[in-house]
């Protein structure tokens, strides 16, 4: 976990320098919000929660770090003589991690003095940023493949030892049922799975030896990876043989395949295996596996019970970064009162939504996810009765809906500085993700061109907006 509040970027020292010279800390509140959805999805899921909130409550500088921003002789002494004494005070309002979230609404909202939470910023989308896109391409692949079960075998292929762990623990939230990561097994309580490799098979004189000794040691845990020479020659035949002495001990075994066209590979394997009285032996397979070709391998009934994913999973693939971004959206004025604030663009997408905000998700009488409503903290929403809402991006688009039920998003999560919420297992996270996921609409869930999800204002935040546009545009 990282503690040193060195993790920022050089930007948000200097400007906190900057405030704390004009004596300028008041609080104010940010957003964190994400402009798109990854791998033009329909949805993306939180993760990196629980860690971020833990490195918050951690955040400082030690005395090198304080030695070392000396040596860049760009503060003064009394600010660093106060970052010795630096501690996040302020508080976290957050989405519960595992949910479903959307473009454009706050993940998670930061109330502090600016400079604790300007400072904040590095961390928190580092954290959030990398943890949600690789919990979100592991939802896809896990729905992709039916909900069935998916083994994250990406260690090898991350970036870095950092990227392994983290990608390993949001897996596990978006769907795979386990990892060979056996450090993150031990640290994060969540099963190991692993089977063999080629070296294992190569280093005997035949395949049948190899399959030999490995059910020997690992009766109820053998699965033969038959690709090494000839998948439905040498390998298969020997995967059987092995397999019926474990048969008649009463064990069950599996075989992986690692190469090949895996769709007629494992059609001709199941069909070996079945006539040679295995029909309880699984079918494995791995090889730089993405959502699209899994989905395209179960719409043509491809016998395969397992998946190992690795590379397109813990590092998203085509898709190397999440859409994140971290905004000011109000701040105290001298007299104490709340100030919004937006940032403008002549991009629309870029213009920011002002005020200290709330997220509700309003529910259809079906108990799907209809909309996800943005409007401030402090009003009242009577979703239950017909209401109209209006989109964040367009002044002429709105529409008018009555919920089933309404339920508000952005929860307490650190208070004064110290953690309120109650931890929860990965394993509880992702049950969060499955029931949200089945709440929305397969048309959203869909892989290609899903339909777009409503993101909307309230007409107290839209009119707020508004004002604030004009107003900014007159200068």
């Amino acid at each position: 976990m990282i503690t040193s509040a060195l993790f920022s970027d050089l930007y948000e020292l200097t400007m906190a320098q900057g405030y704390f010279k004009r004596q300028n800390n008041r609080p104010c509140v940010f957003d964190m919000f994400f402009r798109r959805n990854p791998f033009r999805g329909g949805y993306a899921v939180l993760a990196g929660l629980e860690p971020l909130l833990e490195a918050i409550q951690a955040f400082h500088f030690d005395e090198s770090d304080i030695a070392y921003l000396a040596t860049l002789h760009l503060f003064d002494d009394d600010f660093l003589s106060y970052l010795k004494d630096f501690r996040f005070s302020g508080s976290v309002w957050a989405m519960d991690e595992g949910s479903l979230i959307f473009p454009s609404e706050p993940v998670l909202r930061i109330e502090a003095p600016i400079i604790e939470a300007l400072l904040l910023e590095g961390l928190i989308l580092n954290t959030i940023n990398f943890q949600s896109l690789i919990a979100t391409k592991t939802a896809r692949i896990w729905l992709a493949s039916g909900k069935s079960s998916i083994m994250e075998f990406g260690l090898r292929r991350a970036q870095g030892p950092d990227g392994a762990m983290s990608a390993t623990r949001a897996a596990i939230i978006g769907g795979a049922a386990g990892t060979s990561n056996t450090l993150g097994g031990k640290l994060y309580g969540i099963p190991v799975m692993g089977t063999m490799a080629h070296a294992w098979v190569m280093s005997f004189p035949s395949e049948e030896e190899a399959f030999e000794q490995y059910a020997a040691i690992y009766p109820d845990k053998s699965v033969f990876l038959i690709d090494t020479y000839n998948t439905l020659g040498s390998g298969i035949e020997a995967a059987i043989k092995v397999g019926k002495k474990l048969q008649a001990q009463g064990k069950n075994f599996g075989v992986r395949l690692d190469s090949g066209d895996m769709q007629y590979l494992s059609t001709e394997v199941r069909k070996r295996l079945d006539a040679a009285g295995l029909p309880d032996a699984k079918i494995s397979i791995s090889n730089e596996l993405t959502e699209e070709i899994i989905e395209s391998l179960i719409l043509n009934k491809a016998p395969i019970d397992s998946w190992g994913v690795g590379t397109h999973m813990v590092t998203g693939g085509q898709e190397s970064s999440f859409t994140g971004v971290y905004k000011l959206a109000a701040r105290q004025s001298e007299t104490g009162a709340w100030l919004p604030v937006m940032k403008l663009s002549d991009n629309p997408a870029k213009i920011t939504n002002p005020g200290i905000k709330q997220v509700w998700r309003l529910y259809d009488s079906d108990g799907f996810f209809k909309a996800d409503v943005i409007g401030l903290h402090d009003e009242t929403l009577n979703a239950e009765a017909m209401t109209t809402y209006y989109h964040p991006l367009n002044d002429y688009q709105s529409f008018s809906f009555k919920a089933a039920k309404a339920e508000e998003l952005l929860h307490l999560k650190i208070s004064g500085g110290v953690y309120t919420g109650q931890k929860e297992t990965l394993q509880e996270m992702h049950q969060r993700a499955s029931r949200q996921l089945e709440c929305l609409h397969p048309t959203s869930r869909r892989l290609l061109n899903p339909h777009i999800y409503k993101v909307s204002l309230t007409k107290t935040l839209f009119t707020m907006k508004q004002k604030l546009l004009h107003s900014l545009r007159r200068g």
